[in-house]
C-alpha cells in the first residue's frame, strides 16, 4: 500500500467564506492546501492564507467542467477533499436551475467518482467532506430537523444539494469515506452582501456613518437558524478527522427572524430607532417554505463533541463592527 503523504487538502470553493476560514485552519495545523476556484474574488475581509506564512496553491478551474475538475483531483492526489463550492443562493437557483444542477449535482458526483478511482489507484483512503444544506429538509413539515428528517427540498438549490447528499451515501457504501455536513445559515464578515445578513450589516454601518439613510428589505418575519461560520468550519474539520464517515446536522438549534437580525444590527451600531431607516419592498419578497428551518445538532454534539459557541448577538455585533472598520473578519469576541 502506498503510504499517505503529509496531510494534503483540496478545497473546492477555497475563496468563499467557508473555504477561506478552512484554509486558515488547515495551514495553521501544518497541512498542505490546494484549492479550486473559478474566480477568486474574495468576499470583504477574506484573506486566503497568511501573507507571512505558507500559502495555498489555487487552481483556476470552472467546477462545472467535470473533466478539468477530475484532472485536478488526480494531479493533487489529496488525502482529504473538502467540497464547498456551490451555487449557494435559493433565489439564483430559480433563475438558473440548469447551472445549479451542473455545479451542485453533476460536479459533486464527478468529484466522488474521481476520488473513488483515485483511492483504488493509490491504495489509501481519500476522505471527502461534502457541504450540504438544511434546505434539503425545507418541505419536510418537521421542525427542528435532524439527520432522520425526511429529505423534501422545495427549490432547485435544495434538490441539487439533496442529490449530492444522497449520492454521497451511495458512494460511502462503495467504500469512499464521504461525510456530509448539513449546514444551516452561517455568517461572518466574509459573507458576500448578496446574502441578507451581510446586506443588513453593511447597510447599517453605512447609515451609522452617514453614507446612506435607508435599508430596503422584503419580508422580515421569516425565521432562520443563524450560526458563526468559523464554528461551522470547526465542525467540518472534526467530521473529516473522524475515522468513521457519517452525516451531521450543523446548526445552533435556535431560530431568529430577519427582524431580530435588523434590530440587533442597529443596536450594535448604537441606533435604537431602526424603524426610521428600514423600508419594505414587496417586489423583494420571495415565497417562503412553511417549515421553520432550525437544525438539531444533537448528533454532532454527542459524537464529535461540537457545539456552536458564538451567540446570535455576538455574530451580528462582530459583523457590524467589522463593517464599521472596528474588528477583524475572523474574530467574534
Amino acid at each position: 500500500m502506498t503510504p499517505p503523504p503529509v496531510s494534503r487538502a483540496l478545497i473546492t470553493g477555497i475563496c468563499g467564506q467557508d473555504g477561506s476560514y478552512l484554509t486558515d485552519r488547515l495551514l495553521a495545523a501544518g497541512w498542505e492546501v490546494h484549492g479550486i476556484s473559478h474566480d477568486c474574488g474574495c468576499p470583504d475581509g477574506c484573506v486566503i492564507g497568511d501573507a507571512l506564512g505558507p500559502a495555498p496553491t489555487v487552481h483556476r478551474v470552472d467546477i462545472a467542467d467535470t473533466t478539468a475538475l477530475s484532472r485536478i483531483v488526480r494531479q493533487v492526489a489529496p488525502t482529504h477533499v473538502f467540497h464547498l463550492a456551490a451555487v449557494s443562493s435559493v433565489g439564483r437557483s430559480w433563475r438558473d436551475p440548469v447551472l445549479t444542477a451542473q455545479v451542485n449535482s453533476l460536479a459533486t458526483v464527478a468529484l466522488y467518482s474521481t476520488c473513488l478511482d483515485l483511492q483504488e489507484a493509490l491504495g489509501r483512503r481519500v476522505v471527502v467532506l461534502n457541504a450540504c444544506s438544511g434546505e434539503i429538509f425545507a418541505g419536510s413539515g418537521q421542525s427542528p430537523q435532524n439527520e432522520q428528517t425526511r429529505v423534501a427540498p422545495t427549490s432547485p438549490y435544495g434538490v441539487s444539494k439533496a442529490f449530492g447528499f444522497q449520492m454521497g451515501q451511495v458512494f460511502r457504501v462503495r467504500g469512499l469515506p464521504v461525510s456530509s455536513a448539513i449546514l444551516y445559515n452561517h455568517e461572518s464578515p466574509r459573507r458576500p452582501d448578496t446574502f441578507v445578513s451581510r446586506k443588513i450589516t453593511k447597510a447599517v454601518a453605512s447609515i451609522a456613518t452617514g453614507r446612506t439613510d435607508t435599508l430596503t428589505l422584503g419580508r422580515i418575519d421569516g425565521r432562520r437558524d443563524w450560526g458563526w461560520a468559523p464554528d461551522y468550519v470547526d465542525c467540518m474539520w472534526r467530521m473529516a478527522a473522524r475515522e468513521e464517515p457519517d452525516d451531521y446536522v450543523v446548526a445552533t438549534g435556535v431560530a431568529h427572524s430577519i427582524r431580530d437580525f435588523v434590530i440587533a444590527a442597529f443596536s450594535a451600531a448604537g441606533i435604537e430607532d431602526w424603524q426610521s431607516y428600514v423600508r419594505l419592498d414587496d417586489a423583494m419578497v420571495r415565497p417562503t417554505d412553511p417549515t421553520v428551518m432550525v437544525g438539531d445538532a444533537g448528533k454532532a454534539q454527542a459524537v464529535l463533541g461540537w457545539r456552536a459557541a458564538a451567540s446570535f448577538d455576538d455574530i451580528v455585533t462582530a459583523m457590524v463592527q467589522h463593517d464599521l472598520g472596528l474588528r477583524p473578519a475572523g474574530r467574534v469576541t
